[in-house]
């Protein structure tokens, strides 16, 4: 492939272009970098915008883990992306999300790496009052699909509460209404926790002043409160808007203590409002809700103890009506007697009778046997008894030949024992054989089972081993010789 010998130059008309860029001679337009161009345009913007009021809806709103917050305000053909530092973020007076109406004020800048532009935005506000609206209503809904608001979780209030926790601001009339009407209906200890109660930073310190009555330990130097007010006077939605937000909503919600929310005059509606155990049109009402009157109270326990004593009275009235009634029924004592006293007569008579009937009898039958023991008969009685006892004589003859008789039979017992007795036998040579327990061996196959056997003997015992072989007798002994005898001359040999 062949190339030209030499770069194209322009012609004096400029009509062909050119390969390499030349500055030509007066011109006053260099080639600018993407850095100096983004520079130019920037100064541009923020010269030509540096100070604007755009109105639109929020979208994709995102804070960053900086605390500064990305967003887009849009209306039905354009859109503007937005940026909101840390500083700034923190003086809005509502939370932003999507959906939201606005008025942002800020300055047009452009963002080089990307490219665009974008709002620098240093305060925003709900556009009116029913852009407002409409996020309230946004944030109710939220909540309440949450559950916060739900009946169930409503608790119900201490009847007579001795220590009360105020939210509210210690300068206004409120807390001035709260105490007196505490006063004058039942003197209560009041712990008051002041607060802003609307401007920036107010829903921080609310919500702070719930949790922190709601944290107090039982039985610590301070009081925990058996009952929370959290109250406000009357103003615009846009004065009472931090009982709307979020934080003020939750920290209602999640309190320990029962909450009654006096926020505004009894047209006014907060979301706190709804959180709460229980809602008072007025921060007056409240404190009336919170207590008795004392004086009422008072009258309706000595109404109770006049009561309480008349109802005993007559508790004792009627029961000494029925016991009148029922004593009047029962009969007299001695009616009650005199049919046992009849008895009683009736058996002491037969009684009486049947002691006579009976010593009749006894005397009677003591006189026919009394008949009988007559001395003569008695003494004849004796008499044959003696002569009886004279004519038995005890003869020793008989009892000798009874004792000789039974001496004879024991005799005969011992010979049958002597006869019987194994020992004997053992003295004319015999040996009675047993086991090593000491039982009796009778048969040769029961002397085969055991190892060992015993030889009782008559002058002792013997241990032999049972065996079936054969035993070589020991060799005979050899017959002693004949000791010679010395004899005399005159007498001869014996053996």
């Amino acid at each position: 492939m062949a190339f030209p010998s030499a770069p194209y130059d322009d012609d004096d008309d400029g009509s062909k272009g050119a390969l390499l860029a030349r500055d030509a001679a007066g011109d006053n337009a260099p080639a600018l970098s993407i850095s100096e161009i983004s520079a130019l345009l920037k100064r541009t913007v923020e010269d030509r915008f540096g100070f604007v009021r755009v109105r639109g809806e929020l979208s994709g709103v995102k804070r960053a883990a900086s605390g500064h917050l990305y967003l887009s305000l849009k209306d039905e053909n354009a859109r503007l992306d937005g940026v909101m530092w840390r500083g700034s973020v923190q003086r809005l007076g509502f939370r932003p999300a999507d959906g939201v109406e606005v008025i942002a004020t800020g300055k047009l800048t452009t963002y080089p790496g990307r490219s665009n532009y974008q709002i620098v935005i240093d305060r925003m506000e709900i556009a009116g009052e029913g852009a407002l609206l409409a996020l309230l209503e946004k944030t109710k809904a939220r909540l309440e699909a949450e559950g916060l608001f739900s009946p169930s979780r409503k608790r119900a209030l201490p009847f007579l509460p001795l220590v009360i926790g105020v939210v509210t601001s210690p300068t206004g009339a409120v807390i001035r209404d709260i105490l007196h009407r505490l006063r004058d209906r039942f003197p209560s200890h009041v712990l008051v926790w002041p607060v802003l109660v609307q401007g920036q930073g107010a829903a921080g310190q609310i919500a702070a002043a719930v949790r922190g009555f709601s944290a107090i330990a039982p039985g610590g130097p301070v009081p925990r409160p058996d009952l929370v007010i959290v109250a406000r006077g009357g103003g615009s939605i846009e004065d009472l808007w931090s009982f709307n937000e979020e934080e003020v909503v939750r920290a209602v919600a999640e309190c320990s203590i029962p909450v009654i929310s006096a926020v505004g005059h009894e047209t006014d509606t907060t979301l706190c409002d709804f959180a709460a155990d229980l809602r008072a049109p007025t921060p007056t009402a409240a404190a009336e809700i919170a207590v008795p009157v004392l004086g009422e109270l008072a009258a309706t326990l000595a109404d109770l103890r006049a009561r309480q004593s008349r109802a005993a009275v007559r508790l004792f009235a009627q029961a000494r009506e029925r016991l009148d009634l029922r004593a009047r029924r029962l009969p007299q004592p001695h009616t009650l007697l005199q049919a046992q006293a009849q008895r009683l007569d009736d058996l002491g008579e037969r009684l009486r009778r049947a002691l006579g009937h009976r010593t009749d009898l006894a005397a009677a039958q003591l006189a026919r046997h009394a008949g009988a023991l007559r001395p003569a008969l008695l003494t004849a009685q004796t008499t044959r008894g003696r002569e009886r006892l004279a004519a038995t004589r005890l003869r020793p003859e008989l009892v000798l030949q009874r004792i000789d008789g039974w001496r004879r039979q024991l005799d005969g017992l011992e010979r049958l024992r002597l006869s019987l007795n194994p020992k004997a036998l053992l003295e004319r040579g015999y040996v009675l054989v047993t086991d090593p327990h000491g039982h009796v061996v009778k048969t040769r196959a029961d002397a085969t089972v055991h190892a060992t056997l015993r030889l009782n003997f008559a002058d002792g015992t013997l241990d032999v081993a049972a065996t079936d072989s054969p035993v070589t007798p020991p060799p005979p002994r050899s017959a002693p010789r004949a000791r010679t005898a010395k004899t005399s001359d005159n007498q001869q040999e014996l053996f």
